[in-house]
């Protein structure tokens, strides 16, 4: 929430109102079922990973009603500027922490020890 979300919760909750959108950013399909729930009629569900596990099959309930499934896969660098120039402007708040590139292993051990905050981690 305080990065700029109006509602976040464990993927298994559902929201009060339904979503425009749901972003997923783990490789878990079992979760595309439950984003799809939560999103209104012509929403979005929208998964960024390139990876992702296989993903149950959906029941008819929350396919109709036009709901889009969208998958992301490669973003380009200019893609990344152009979102950092809007994202103030729709109410999405960012923070960026810089590694160089020999400082890999030292960003993973940050991860992994739960360093960073923000979606996913």
């Amino acid at each position: 929430m305080s990065l700029g979300a109006l509602w976040a919760e464990n993927s298994g909750e559902t929201p009060a109102e339904p979503l425009d959108a749901a972003i997923i950013f783990t490789p878990v399909g079992a979760l595309v079922p439950n984003a799809r729930r939560a999103v209104r009629k012509d929403g979005r569900v929208v998964w960024g990973t390139i990876h992702m596990s296989h993903i149950p099959q959906l029941p008819y309930s929350i396919v109709w009603k036009e709901r889009h499934l969208l998958r992301v896969a490669s973003l380009t660098r200019q893609d990344a500027f152009e979102f950092h120039a809007i994202a103030p402007k729709i109410g999405i708040k960012t923070t960026t922490l810089v590694y160089l590139l020999e400082q890999g292993n030292a960003a993973l051990a940050d991860l992994r020890a739960g360093r960073f905050k923000g979606p996913g981690c």
